[in-house]
């Protein structure tokens, strides 16, 4: 919490409210100040950073490998199977 003092907020809505509702960036004092840097510059980039967190923390990377891509479910089954079998393998002499 920032308390006495004044500062300057970008709140960015979120285009699909099922992960956030808004984003709030806390400006730099002197953001706009920089050479040739205009507010809807700095808009822009707030909401380029809020679509790529959502990227980042929501997608699958494409390079990854088939086993990368299993979903938790499908390493339990194979555990299970993988501990059957070696259950009747010990079993069996």
């Amino acid at each position: 919490m920032v308390k006495g003092i004044s500062r300057r907020v970008i709140v960015v809505r979120a285009p699909d409210p099922r992960f956030f509702d808004q984003a709030i960036f806390l400006m730099k004092e002197d953001a706009l100040h920089q050479d040739g840097v205009t507010a809807e510059q700095v808009v822009e980039e707030a909401r380029r950073v809020a679509a790529g967190y959502i990227r980042r923390n929501t997608e699958r990377p494409q390079g990854a490998r088939w086993y990368q891509r299993l979903p938790g479910w499908a390493w339990f089954l194979a555990g299970g199977a993988l501990v059957g079998v070696l259950w009747a393998l010990t079993a069996a002499v």
